[in-house]
């Protein structure tokens, strides 16, 4: 049996999401996905779920984007925000071409949730980030 290799805060997005869900009061769940959509790494939600917020968190910042380039300066999105009842749902820009989306419950600090998943996306911009994908390979 070999020994797991100690890793850093670099290298665990899943711990780093952990740590900013325990850190806020009221968060819930937290997902970082890619603008597509596809969820790379989740805490506080089954697999399945963390997929689903994933594709609602990636339609949630097109529509932004569409909103900023139409009615904004451009299409940067730095945060979205939706309130509903039982839940809010945060969702941030994180590198080029990743996305942040957190679940809370309503009575969470909205400033304090905000300011953590900015924190996070600044301390670690390389692992948050998603390379474009490649178009596949048409017919030969």
């Amino acid at each position: 049996m070999t020994d797991r290799p100690t890793t850093t805060q670099a290298s665990e997005p899943a711990w780093l999401l952990d740590q900013l869900v325990t850190a806020v009061p009221g968060a819930r769940s937290a997902v970082l996905l890619s603008t597509d959509g596809i969820a790379k790494f989740w805490y506080g939600l089954p697999q399945d779920e963390a997929q689903v917020f994933g594709a609602m968190a990636s339609g949630l910042c097109s529509i932004a984007r569409g909103v900023g380039k139409q009615f904004g300066d451009d299409d940067g999105v730095r945060q979205v925000f939706v309130e509903l009842n039982g839940v809010v749902a945060y969702v941030c820009a994180a590198g080029a071409n990743g996305v942040l989306a957190v679940l809370a419950d309503p009575e969470a600090d909205a400033g304090v949730l905000g300011f953590e998943m900015a924190q996070m996306v600044k301390r670690v911009p390389d692992h948050l980030s998603t390379p474009v994908r490649a178009a596949a390979a048409g017919p030969r």
